[in-house]
């Protein structure tokens, strides 16, 4: 709770004394559902945000809280999980910004309670069409750790009214055990490394996206930051898709997730299909 009131306080004090520009709040509901899972059935997250910039500094951060009904036996309770999101920017000049990254992370079953990520970065703009981001995160959980290296390259492009925006990214995962090793490692490759495309459109007040990752990942950090994995499931697939519309200061969204991952401690033999219906809606000041 104390880091709930924290989060609160950034955001009242940052809405207070500061001058937002094109801030906006945010909130968002996901449905899950597993087919095939030794341990989860379906489940529901709730999240709640800001993104708040004034003169060069952006500030972004999430509170969400998940529920998942599971298998029992062979686990002894349902899933509840609490995690917290922040990431700070600051840009110098229209080349050049930092930022940083913090993730915590609450789980009543999973070894990996208690964790937390740390990362941090820089994005060079070539000119107002492309970039290159590059940012390293460092995940401490009890029994082991795990170093994510991201790179992302961004290509904005517009074709008569429509404007778009393309993302291709690669992400380099290694793990580092402590001794003995950790269930939730002991079936997982030391490293991994996965190619990510997006786009993003818009045409007037409407929004598409869609993205896929292609390689095997586990223990990733997702979604530039604010979306992190931390059960023992090897990722090898992901799809997304999603369309959107702003109606005057608000924006509101539906995007459909799908996911095929192999659950590593049960070493079950079928694949894992994990999929998460989202809707987001933001609001704009």
């Amino acid at each position: 709770m104390v880091k709930i009131y924290i989060l609160l306080l950034l955001v009242l004090g940052e809405s207070i004394f500061a001058q937002e520009i094109h801030s906006s709040v945010s909130t968002y509901y996901e449905n899950k559902t597993f087919k095939d899972s030794t341990q989860k059935k379906d489940g529901v997250v709730y999240g709640v945000g800001a993104d708040l910039h004034h003169n060069g500094s952006e500030l972004k951060l999430a509170y969400e809280e998940g529920y998942t009904n599971t298998k029992q036996p062979p686990l002894p309770e349902n899933l509840e999980t609490k995690k917290i999101f922040l990431k700070y920017a600051y840009r110098f000049d229209k080349n050049f910004d930092l930022h940083i990254n913090y993730i915590s992370i609450e789980d009543n079953l999973a070894e990996t309670d208690g964790g937390s990520v740390g990362g941090g970065g820089f994005t060079y703009y070539f000119n107002k069409k492309a970039a290159v981001n590059i940012t390293q995160y460092f995940t401490d959980y009890a029994a082991f750790n795990v170093f994510q290296s991201d790179l992302r390259i961004d290509y904005k492009s517009k074709v008569e009214k429509v404007k778009m925006h393309f993302s291709l990214i690669t992400k380099y995962i290694n793990i580092e055990d402590e001794n003995p090793k950790s269930n939730f490692t002991k079936y997982a490759e030391s490293d991994y490394a996965t190619t990510g495309i997006k786009l993003h459109s818009h045409y007037d007040s409407y929004h598409f996206g869609m993205g896929a990752y292609f390689g095997r990942r586990a223990f990733a950090v997702m979604n530039d930051g604010f979306k992190v994995q931390h059960y023992a499931m090897e990722f090898d697939r992901t799809y997304a898709i999603g369309a959107g519309k702003t109606l005057s200061d608000f924006v509101v969204r539906f995007q459909y997730i799908y996911q095929r991952a192999k659950e590593l401690p049960a070493q079950n033999e079928k694949d894992v299909d994990v999929q998460n219906l989202r809707f987001i809606a933001n609001y704009k000041f």
